[in-house]
């Protein structure tokens, strides 16, 4: 290792082992989020936080998420519904405010119980053939897109209930793909600008942010492999047990 290397260590105040667990979470994150469309930060932050505090994570994680969304771009944007978009996006930036508030007068342990055990009461329900396409309306959309908001603003898992929404109402596996990864990138911009202004960000946010902007590229065209080989039952499959394990993984952090 040289001098230079030692001395980027020391700035992003990491050691060798945990710059190197650092750049495998992003690049199994950024599989995930080019194979599905979400779950970039669900597969993320947990991980993250093992080295790192919450609040140092999360601007990364925004950064390198619009990142993934600019390179998932030459594959999703003729899938992509944008009155889905619009919609959902339209209840998040209202839904986000309201978990904000949420945040400062709940435990933050309830509410993950409370989102866990939501999850993964539906995942289970569309594993048994469950769905419903009479959700498929303009309402259902705002609606799904104010809890969404919700959850983000105090759980920082808004790809879940939208992603479990997409399943639900059937929609295609691309349309889901692209949709999600498009609605992230706008509402990840917006929650990086409230994040500036509440000088979050700072000189070592983007001095970690760096060496992995060349790795998140790497994972999302693995991903975008993936997904371009697999069939829509294996997606929908793939997506069921992923949001399982996240929701198992919260209650044990809960309960545990």
């Amino acid at each position: 290792m040289t001098y230079s290397d030692m001395e980027y260590l020391v700035t992003i105040n990491l050691s060798f082992l945990e710059f190197l667990f650092f750049c495998s979470v992003i690049l199994f994150a950024s599989l995930v989020r080019g194979f599905s469309g979400f779950g970039f930060s669900a597969s993320s932050v947990s991980l993250l936080s093992f080295i790192l505090p919450p609040k140092e994570i999360v601007p990364i994680i925004l950064l390198l998420e619009i990142i993934a969304s600019f390179f998932m771009i030459p594959s999703i944007w003729k899938k992509i519904n944008w009155k889905f978009v619009l919609f959902l996006l339209l209840g998040v930036l209202l839904g986000t405010p309201l978990g904000v508030h949420l945040l400062s007068i709940l435990q933050p342990e309830f509410t993950h119980l409370i989102i866990s055990i939501t999850v993964l009461i539906f995942a289970f329900l569309l594993l048994r053939g469950y769905k419903n396409k009479n959700l498929n309306h303009n309402f259902s959309k705002f609606f799904v897109g104010t809890i969404a908001g919700a959850v983000n603003g105090f759980g920082t898992l808004a790809g879940l209930p939208i992603a479990l929404y997409f399943l639900i109402i059937a929609a295609e596996p691309a349309v889901i793909r692209a949709s999600l990864a498009a609605l992230f990138f706008f509402t990840d911009f917006y929650a990086l600008l409230l994040a500036y202004f509440k000088d979050i960000l700072d000189y070592k946010i983007f001095y970690r942010t760096l060496p992995l902007i060349f790795v998140v590229p790497i994972g999302v065209s693995i991903g975008t492999k993936l997904f371009t080989g697999s069939s829509k039952e294996s997606y929908k499959k793939y997506v069921l047990y992923f949001l399982i394990l996240v929701s198992i993984f919260g209650l044990l952090r809960v309960l545990v």
